[in-house]
């Protein structure tokens, strides 16, 4: 997987504005999407996953599911992003295969990216980077996360939290892999421009 943009879906109920959203941001150059819908109903889970699944195969890039590997396996996505609850790494690296992403919110903690990394983790990801809209109560990271994980772990740092295409660059410079964005790319007026200037910082 490319590093850049990596989207993160909204909460959208609206199966056909999610993909004409998503497709904008492919084209303007993001590299992966993660769906992640935490209101939805298990029937609209199922329709927006396998309609992303397609989606991201037509643009050939990654599609993870948040927090829901049996989702992940059933529309057969690239991979699985976990939080502190979901599952065990080690356990799910075991069933699905060393080909299977699988991502591993640390929030704030260097010692859960360093157990992810033992575990099988594919990456790990860091933040709050930046004050959050989307999770006010989430706990700050530092930008030391990044540098510290990318000279002593041997994989991709992602980072999350109220990034805009203002306040990436010093994420880009620390060596983040990835910059995962829900709001300065769907609530965007043009969200295949805005995807192209977070893809600029890392060309």
């Amino acid at each position: 997987m490319k590093r850049g943009l990596y989207l993160v879906t909204p909460d959208q109920n609206d199966t056909g504005h999610l993909l004409a959203l998503t497709e904008a941001a492919l084209r303007g150059g993001a590299v992966c999407v993660q769906y992640r819908h935490k209101t939805a109903s298990e029937s609209l889970r199922q329709e927006q996953a396998k309609a992303l699944r397609a989606l991201t195969r037509e643009h050939d890039v990654a599609l993870i599911i948040n927090d829901d590997a049996a989702l992940a396996r059933a529309v057969e996505a690239d991979g699985v992003h976990l939080g502190r609850d979901d599952g065990d790494i080690a356990a799910l690296r075991a069933v699905l295969g060393e080909n299977f992403l699988i991502g591993a919110s640390c929030y704030n903690d260097f010692g859960r990216a360093q157990r992810a990394a033992l575990a099988g983790a594919s990456y790990v990801a860091f933040g709050a980077m930046f004050a959050s809209a989307t999770k006010p109560e989430a706990v700050a990271a530092s930008l030391d996360l990044v540098t510290r994980a990318k000279a002593e772990l041997a994989l991709p740092v992602a980072c999350i939290g109220g990034i805009t295409v203002d306040n990436a660059p010093i994420l880009v410079a620390a060596g983040a892999d990835w910059l995962a964005v829900i709001t300065d790319i769907y609530a965007a007026r043009d969200p295949q421009a805005q995807a192209a200037r977070f893809a600029a910082l890392y060309s």
